[in-house]
């Protein structure tokens, strides 16, 4: 497989899309809801449409996972995983924080991520065993080696009414024990921010693999530990996710524990 040509192609569908996502914001009609506070605009689906003629025109027999369309019957070996707005709410409110977030997967291992905010115009990208870049440039996770010292950041899953204790939680433990935390809304951005140091870790519970395929590979490939809260690797099929600069991973394992 052309990693190289996988790259360009994705990187391609995100500028593409982001410039339908510029196009719509601050002019979405409605939002309708999936869940009780989960949105979709219309910007979503005019996003996701992009993205996948682009992967389609250069890749006519891969599969694509997308988050509106779901995953259709073509080569399930090849498998493009799109997140064509990853911050709805966010942007729903006219809040400039979000993203497109497109990753490639082989036989259920993802080897390209590709991640651009719109509105910074930061463009982040990995392939498996080449290293991350933001807009090109090398990046690498923070040095941080104690929570005490650690910016974090984190996100509340979508079902919280129905676990609010578990997550609350464990926000206070993290709260009480790290310099501060950030809650921004974009997972796919998250991981990226801790893939090039600004954040030493991150966590979430109940995520979709749209929401951190792109993202898991970019902070790995930039030294990034990335588990479930129970150390085990994280994959596309788990159900929480930690991502640290590793220095802090343990530490943090213990926080999150079970109340």
């Amino acid at each position: 497989m052309d990693l190289e040509k996988v790259t360009r192609v994705g990187i391609a569908a995100a500028y593409q899309a982001a410039d339908v996502l510029r196009s719509k914001f601050g002019h979405i009609s409605q939002a309708r809801k999936k869940g009780a506070i989960d949105l979709v605009t219309e910007a979503d689906t005019l996003s996701e449409e992009c993205i996948l003629q682009v992967i389609r025109s250069a890749f006519p027999d891969h599969s694509i996972l997308a988050e509106e369309s779901g995953q259709d019957t073509r080569d399930a070996s090849l498998v493009w995983i799109v997140d064509p707005l990853d911050g709805t709410t966010n942007f729903a409110h006219q809040i400039g924080w979000y993203a497109v977030s497109i990753a490639f997967a082989v036989d259920g291992k993802v080897l390209v991520g590709v991640v651009l905010n719109p509105v910074t115009g930061e463009l982040f990208s990995a392939a498996a065993g080449s290293g991350a870049a933001c807009n090109h440039h090398p990046i690498r996770v923070s040095p941080v080696a104690a929570v005490s010292d650690s910016l974090l950041v984190t996100g509340f899953p979508y079902n919280i009414r129905e676990n609010l204790e578990p997550i609350v939680t464990r926000f206070k433990r993290c709260l009480n024990a790290a310099q501060g935390i950030r809650r921004l809304g974009s997972a796919a951005l998250d991981l990226c921010y801790v893939a090039c140091g600004r954040f030493e870790g991150f966590w979430e519970e109940y995520l979709k693999p749209w929401d951190t395929a792109a993202g898991v590979l970019i902070a790995r490939e930039a030294g990034a530990h990335v588990t479930d809260f129970s150390d085990r690797p994280h994959t596309l099929a788990s159900c929480e996710i930690l991502a640290t600069n590793g220095r802090i991973h343990a530490e943090l394992l213990k926080l999150l524990k079970q109340p």
